[in-house]
């Protein structure tokens, strides 16, 4: 028997990143896990108004999306609990760029993503903010076969509903393949 949730966003478990951009001429990262895929080369980012990190993605274009692994949940978690309004988060990691020079990305993190913001829609509480991913980068010891291998990444997923943190499971079957 089927139960009423009500308008419920039942779509995650989602993996969470840290966004990164320049803000006042300083790195600052904010862990976001409202992050779709618009098209093979584009990416989404759902972000509350009220984020420091938003004005800097206006101002400057461009923004990273960095994928952590379990290893950096810790710290993930603290850079969503302190603002860069009032806590100097550009320490927290060791910081590079690319292409674009204006998109703070993590070393430590096993993937990051240089983006170059392309639209912005204004919805009443969020920016939804869509990027063009102009470079990707990754850590060599993530590859299998020159692939992602996202079991090596251990990425961090969020679920919403409880708030919390989990794992990846195993690959279990082949896209287009499994159906056949």
């Amino acid at each position: 028997m089927k139960v009423n949730l009500g308008a419920k966003n039942c779509l995650y478990p989602m993996p969470t990143t840290i966004v990164g951009a320049l803000v006042n001429g300083k790195p600052n990262y904010i862990p976001i896990a409202h992050v779709g895929i618009m098209d093979l080369g584009s990416v989404s980012l759902g972000m509350g108004k009220v984020h420091y990190t938003n004005a800097g993605i206006k101002e400057n274009g461009s923004f990273s999306v960095n994928i952590p692994s379990v290893k950096m949940v810790k710290t993930t978690d603290y850079c969503g609990l302190v603002s860069g309004k009032t806590t100097d988060k550009s320490a927290i990691f060791k910081t590079f760029y690319g292409k674009l020079k204006t998109a703070p990305m993590i070393e430590e993190c096993k993937i990051n993503m240089e983006c170059e913001l392309i639209k912005t829609v204004d919805f009443p509480s969020h920016d939804i903010f869509v990027g063009k991913i102009v470079e990707t980068y990754c850590d060599q010891e993530v590859l299998t076969d020159g692939v992602v291998n996202f079991d090596k990444v251990q990425p961090i997923l969020f679920v919403m509903n409880d708030r919390s943190y989990w794992t990846l499971g195993e690959r279990f079957a082949k896209a287009w393949e499994v159906g056949k």
